[in-house]
């Protein structure tokens, strides 16, 4: 079927042109967020079969299960094991570890945003910091905004390390059959340099607004951490569970079993440890709680998209767009691997990373019979990885993490403008790009 040579489409229209129409009008819409984009996905995906290009059984083979299987096994277990005040905790405990200095604030939220985004995703970790961070900086009375858009970057950056910190990983590491470990030795090691690199001009940029009174500084110390910890039981629960899940992952090429097996057996797992010994009642209200936390609205999103971009890969757009490609870059993988990591970085800055991605990843799988096999295009993945996932700190819609904070952040009180964070985000984007570039170029190219 691919390549559309004998597709039946509505009305003879040729495939890859209607596909090609299809896609473009439904990127179009979700870049204008006019509607919701699982709406606007969703209907893309129908289209793609009501007019010919897939059949219905064609549509479910281009969903890639793994990757909804581990975003809802993570989602889970982060839901559950929130109810326990561990997040809050850690949050406090550290601001009591730095004496309440703000300079000290900055650095170790940070770093603890960026940890905790590598390990579980770096939308639910802003949505954990974020308010935590707010009543810390309002109790010490300086500007929020540099630990806000701290928050950001290291959040994506973080999420930039591991299979599991960023959705356009999750879809690469499964269209790739790359494991958690591989993300970890090949990405890992060059993040904590572009963090530090982000975090300097940061401090540097505010470093006369984050200054606090000794009385307001004594005021936090008086926090009790202790206090947040709601449920010591759910707690040592979820920390067991977690350990064996992260195990897993790190487990993959030995124990052979997928990242979406491992992270609903977890979520399985921690359901039935917090529900033993309850009531049916109890049990109901929690099993239900825990799946009305999952983000069905970005799932679905998902479903939507696989099909979509599946329908343009099998009517021959992909095929097509590899050779453009390859017919610019010569066929050269340097060339190739700079171009998809620059591409992915601009691209990713202002419009949503996920359907980029999408679209790159069956176009890299396609170039890898030109290049010698999918061994010799692994430094293509890093690539489209770091591109799509730092990408997005260069402005305020480039990356769901992004738009989180600024909400939670407009609530408050403290609205950030699309134009400040520009001026702020896009140098120190163009910068973690240019040290990926150096990274990329002297430990896999040269």
């Amino acid at each position: 079927m691919s390549g559309g040579g004998h597709i039946q489409t509505l009305f003879g229209i040729d495939p890859m042109w209607l596909a090609t129409a299809l896609f473009v009008a439904t990127y179009a819409v979700i870049i204008s967020e006019r509607l919701n984009r699982a709406i606007v996905a969703l209907l893309g995906g129908g289209l793609m079969i009501l007019c010919g290009i897939l059949t219905q059984e064609a549509a479910l083979r281009g969903i890639d299960f793994n990757t909804l299987g581990l975003l809802i096994g993570m989602m889970m277990i982060v839901s559950i094991t929130r109810k326990s005040g561990v997040f809050q905790f850690v949050a406090i405990w550290i601001t009591k570890k730095v004496h309440a200095q703000p300079v000290g604030i900055l650095i170790m939220m940070s770093l603890v945003t960026a940890a905790f985004s590598a390990l579980l995703d770096n939308v639910t970790t802003v949505l954990l910091v974020t308010p935590v961070l707010l009543l810390i900086t309002e109790e010490l009375r300086i500007k929020p905004y540099p630990y806000l858009f701290s928050i950001i970057f290291m959040s994506n950056i973080g999420g930039t390390a591991t299979l599991i910190g960023d959705p356009p990983n999750i879809m690469i590491g499964s269209a790739a059959g790359l494991s958690f470990n591989d993300f970890l030795w090949h990405l890992t090691p060059i993040i904590p340099l572009i963090a530090g690199a982000t975090l300097l001009p940061i401090w540097w940029y505010w470093r006369k607004d984050i200054v606090a009174t000794a009385e307001d500084r004594a005021r936090v110390m008086r926090f009790n951490e202790i206090e947040a910890i709601t449920d010591w039981k759910l707690l040592k629960q979820a920390a067991l569970v977690f350990t064996l899940v992260i195990a897993g992952f790190m487990l993959h090429g030995v124990l052979h079993v997928e990242p979406a097996t491992t992270a609903m057996f977890g979520a399985a797992m921690l359901l039935l440890l917090e529900n033993l010994g309850s009531d049916a009642e109890t049990q109901g209200k929690r099993v239900h709680h825990a799946l009305s936390e999952v983000e069905w609205v970005t799932l679905f999103f998902f479903i939507g998209l696989f099909i979509t971009v599946y329908g343009i890969e099998q009517a021959g757009l992909i095929g097509a767009m590899a050779h453009g490609l390859l017919g610019l870059t010569g066929g050269d993988l340097t060339t190739t691997a700079f171009a998809i990591l620059w591409g992915s970085a601009m691209i990713s800055a202002f419009v949503d990373n996920i359907p980029f991605v999408a679209t790159m990843i069956p176009l890299i799988k396609s170039m890898a019979p030109a290049m010698g096999g999918e061994q010799a295009i692994l430094p293509l993945w890093w690539a489209l990885s770091l591109g799509a996932c730092l990408g997005g700190n260069g402005t305020l819609v480039g990356a769901s993490a992004n738009l989180v904070v600024a909400g939670i952040a407009e609530r408050a009180g403290m609205p950030i403008r699309f134009g400040t964070f520009l001026k702020v985000a896009f140098p120190l984007m163009l910068l973690s790009i240019g040290i990926a570039h150096g990274y990329l170029y002297f430990r896999y190219l040269m």
